[in-house]
């Protein structure tokens, strides 16, 4: 599979493989097994598609704004092989990216409810040692017992620290994947060979 990773300088009359202003991102391969991922045992429809594909459309992707529907064009070089490959090509593609979108909103379900329930240990923990806080300092005024005192309430604050960085920030990039992918889902998809 030959795909470039930067755009080439223009010349007139040949294509980029990403025109951000258009949507498009262009995708050249020799022959449409290309594709796919190699080791993929699966009938044409199911086939992943090669991770290093997958990997040039999306950070292509990631470039065009989200104003603008996406456009995958794909050049074959080589003839096909039956009547109906357009078709299984077009297919193949939406395929995985369908899969792909279902498989992060998942994960992003999974993340969120790992959030939820770190943060409901996370305020248990903090809230045993805000009680046993209250406890050592009602012993008394020492240094030695204000230490304890002090250490026992940073530890509860520390264990407040994975729950409010999975409900804060950990879900955006796993939001953006999904959305991104659903994007693809959603492109058009145009198959030319020769």
């Amino acid at each position: 599979m030959t795909t470039e990773s930067s755009p080439p300088p223009a010349t007139p009359g040949t294509e980029t493989p990403c025109d951000p202003s258009h949507g498009v991102i262009l995708v050249r391969v020799q022959e449409s097994s290309q594709l796919f991922n190699s080791l993929d045992p699966s009938p044409f429809l199911e086939r992943d598609l090669d991770d290093d594909l997958v990997d040039y459309i999306t950070s292509w992707a990631r470039e065009i704004p989200k104003s603008r529907p996406l456009r995958l064009r794909i050049q074959v070089r080589q003839p096909p092989r039956r009547d109906d490959e357009v078709g299984i090509l077009r297919q193949a593609v939406h395929n995985h990216f369908t899969n792909s979108a279902q498989l992060k909103r998942n994960e992003f379900r999974q993340l969120m409810r790992r959030g939820r329930l770190s943060l409901l240990i996370g305020l248990a923990v903090l809230s045993t040692a805000m009680l046993a806080s209250q406890l050592v300092e009602a012993t008394g005024r020492e240094p030695l017992l204000d230490l304890l005192r002090e250490g026992i309430l940073i530890g509860g604050w520390v264990a407040m620290w994975r729950p409010l960085e999975i409900l804060l920030y950990d879900w955006w990039p796993v939001r953006a994947e999904r959305q991104l992918h659903e994007r693809l889902r959603d492109a058009e998809i145009e198959v030319a060979f020769g």
